[in-house]
């Protein structure tokens, strides 16, 4: 890649541009529609990554082709030797967020992240939000993973197509909800009600806490109740994002009619 061209690059990047890196990542970017300045690709991977090539080249992207050294310099371990100049993803406000249940003609389904701090937990719930149809993922600004290239990186492209809403406190959104009848069902292991005790085919937002914490008490006292996981084996815990999956599919399965 030319100098020129890198300098240019730095020259455009503004508070409105992140990179992304990974061939997923790339790959769902390019795929979704996300203005894209340009895709740079290992010239080591040519022959691997020919399928984001030819896309982001019918799509009118820029591609650029780099020394592995680039890839090395600029990106944390895993980027595949793809990488992506692009758009900050766009962030609902919450009002908007709200709206999109009705507009669709479906129950409303929400996930709330109470201070998930790990990208890769936040990246993998993300990949649970797109696989089970949720609406929205409503996070704090504060004391969360937010969405950067790690979080992309963790989703294998799902940021894409989930809808974000960062608040500064989520006490905030969950109160708005209330107001428009949605149940909030905290997630939480010491509860007496398990996930198949209650009807999850009524609107509907789940509450996840933290990796370390669970839910703070404050926000555990604005759920209307919470739920557990059933447990048989010895280690009482579940990591954080397979524990969102399991739930959000017990949410299907009730609605589907399981």
């Amino acid at each position: 890649m030319a100098f020129a061209d890198r300098r240019q690059d730095k020259d455009n990047m503004d508070k409105k541009d992140e990179w992304l890196c990974g061939f997923n990542p790339v790959l769902e970017a390019v795929k979704s529609g996300r203005k894209i300045n340009a895709v740079y690709i290992s010239k080591q991977r040519r022959e691997q990554t020919q399928k984001i090539t030819e896309l982001a080249r019918a799509e009118g992207i820029r591609v650029e082709f780099a020394d592995k050294e680039f890839f090395d310099s600029k990106f944390h371990k895993g980027h595949q030797g793809v990488a992506a100049l692009v758009e900050k993803k766009r962030l609902l406000s919450i009002d908007e967020l709200l709206a999109i249940p009705e507009k669709r003609g479906e129950t409303p389904f929400f996930l709330i992240l109470d201070l998930i701090e790990d990208p890769r937990n936040f990246g993998a719930i993300l990949r649970v939000a797109d696989a089970a149809g949720v609406h929205g993922v409503v996070f704090q600004s504060h004391r969360s993973a937010g969405v950067t290239s790690l979080v992309s990186k963790a989703s294998a492209g799902a940021l894409e197509y989930v809808n974000l809403v960062e608040v500064v406190n989520i006490k905030h959104a969950i109160e708005k909800m209330k107001k428009l009848d949605i149940t909030i069902i905290g997630a939480e292991a010491d509860s007496e009600l398990t996930i198949w005790d209650v009807d999850m085919k009524v609107p509907l937002a789940v509450v996840i806490g933290s990796e370390g914490e669970g839910l703070r008490r404050t926000v555990k006292e604005m759920c209307d109740f919470t739920v557990n996981l059933p447990m048989r084996g010895m280690v009482n815990s579940l990591n954080v994002s397979v524990a969102t999956g399991i739930l959000a599919y017990e949410v299907m399965r009730q609605r589907s009619g399981g």
